[in-house]
């Protein structure tokens, strides 16, 4: 049997040498394709690499020139530390962003499907299941434009079996003679550490089908990330477990998120606190210290999403309690963010109509300008609601997003209705002048050393502060005349002011 499979291997290795993959084409320019496949052309300069997409003003902002100043690329449609440099040093030589996608399928031997997948917002499994237009529009297009065999690759989150009705589509509409490939390849990027995750990777995750082709078709994506990716980190598993794998992941942790924000919710009625809570439990090796920090909730693409899509799987397969058991951590993550803002308007003597509310940080988290699903988003709507004055800072979120974010236009409101509410500001300094309390909803760095007494100085008094991820040193604030809420600690412990 070894033999067997030693003959095995070696077979692959010499099939897939013979013809390596050459030229790359990625589907899709947005948080995923774009980073993924640049860390690819960077790491295999002989390899053709080429980002596509049907959204002319993406394309034009990756093709964007270099700040004149600064010489940088400021005007990525990605924010992602060290993403800039690599686009910048990569494209035009191997690296090319079109939206030629017609031309770049043709000349592929490998197509990444990185497109998006949000959640169904009508029909059957409305407000839980993936919406795979995308993924299906793409396929057909692969299927008609190609003139050559392809491998292709599920780069976006999918539900699982998802190859299957891709196989589908592809068999009925490919020109005859031509083998298609499918495989898996999730990705376990998190936002802000892209790059690294990347680089560096804990794992590399390939699914196929157990047949000669498809055991060829992974190796050589295998070879491509084996350019700088241990091979011991690079595990083959089958299609369908592969496309699950993600979902899985993504639900985990997002588990872990909920579970240490319910028990916030204990230690601020009882005077324990979560941080020390979090971190007896993290010296368990069982356990382990990782997402176990308390906040006003998760947010981003993946997890809300791919929560709801694994709900909408277990009721389709008959599952309603494993269905129960997962919708349970996103209606935790509700509660987190309504929660918070409870707490906001009634420390602030019940009400907070007409008072002004700095809003610190509206992406996500932070190193990132990416604002879906934000808790920064949910805090201001219900701060709206409450008729507050509120002023936005985040470094580098976009004005005219958080605008977009906060708004339904035709349902509620539209922009120029949230501009006579929420303004946005140039500078945490600049948002907190005047205000009657801040609000810490991004943990990013620079608000742990921003000049808090010229801060607590500028503002109406009492000045409150409410940091929703523990990132300021409450001691340090209290005695500059903050009063102080955190996520998860008893203020009427440690502050007997708010008793």
């Amino acid at each position: 049997m070894q033999n067997l499979q030693a003959d095995t291997v070696y077979n692959l290795e010499q099939a897939a040498s013979s013809s390596p993959v050459r030229r790359i084409c990625c589907i899709g320019a947005g948080y995923v394709g774009g980073p993924t496949c640049t860390v690819i052309a960077s790491k295999c300069p002989d390899i053709t690499v080429t980002i596509v997409d049907i959204n002319p003003v993406r394309i034009a902002a990756w093709n964007s020139p270099p700040n004149p100043k600064t010489g940088k690329l400021d005007d990525l449609p990605v924010y992602e530390p060290g993403l800039a440099d690599i686009v910048q040093t990569c494209r035009g030589r191997n690296l090319f962003f079109s939206t030629e996608v017609d031309k770049a399928i043709h000349e592929a031997d490998l197509i990444f499907v990185s497109v998006n997948t949000p959640t169904k917002t009508s029909g059957i499994g409305a407000g839980y299941a993936a919406d795979m237009h995308y993924v299906e529009s793409s396929t057909r297009r692969i299927a008609e434009v190609s003139t050559s065999s392809k491998i292709i690759v599920e780069k976006s989150t999918v539900p699982c079996r998802t190859a299957a009705s891709m196989r589908q589509v592809l068999e009925a509409n490919a020109k005859p003679g031509l083998q298609f490939d499918i495989l898996s390849n999730p990705e376990f990027l998190a936002e802000g550490t892209a790059i690294t995750d990347l680089e560096n990777p804990d794992r590399v995750l390939i699914g196929s089908l157990p047949t000669p082709e498809g055991q060829l078709a992974a190796r050589k994506l295998q070879d491509v990330y084996a350019r700088w990716v241990e091979r011991k980190r690079i595990y083959t598993t089958g299609l369908w477990s592969s496309e699950l794998s993600k979902l899985a992941a993504n639900a985990m942790l997002a588990q872990r998120i909920s579970s240490i924000n319910a028990m916030a919710a204990i230690c601020e009625a009882t005077g324990a606190d979560v941080t020390e809570v979090a971190h007896a439990c993290g010296l368990d090796k069982r356990i382990g210290p990782n997402f176990l920090r308390a906040s006003i909730g998760f947010g981003g693409s993946c997890f809300q999403k791919d929560i709801l899509n694994l709900v909408y799987l277990s009721e389709s397969l008959g599952l309603p309690k494993v269905a129960a058991y997962w919708k349970q951590v996103i209606e935790m993550n509700e509660y987190s963010k309504e929660r918070f803002a409870r707490k906001v308007v009634s420390t602030m003597f019940n009400t907070i109509t007409q008072k002004r509310v700095a809003l610190l940080g509206f992406a996500f988290k932070k190193d990132t300008g990416d604002t879906r699903e934000s808790p920064a988003a949910t805090i201001c709507k219900l701060f709206r609601q409450e008729r507050a004055q509120i002023t936005v800072y985040d470094p580098k979120v976009p004005h005219h997003q958080i605008y977009l974010d906060i708004t339904e236009p035709g349902v509620i409101d539209d922009t120029e209705a949230a501009k006579k509410q929420v303004q946005i500001a140039n500078s945490a300094v600049e948002a907190c002048a005047g205000a009657e309390a801040v609000v810490i909803a991004t943990e990013w760095d620079e608000f742990k050393t921003l000049d808090w007494e010229a801060i607590h100085a500028s503002m109406k008094k009492p000045a409150f502060l409410f940091d929703g991820r523990n990132v300021v040193d409450a001691k340090t604030l209290r005695k500059i005349g903050f009063r102080v809420h955190t996520v998860g600690r008893g203020p009427e412990i440690v502050d007997p002011v708010w008793a």
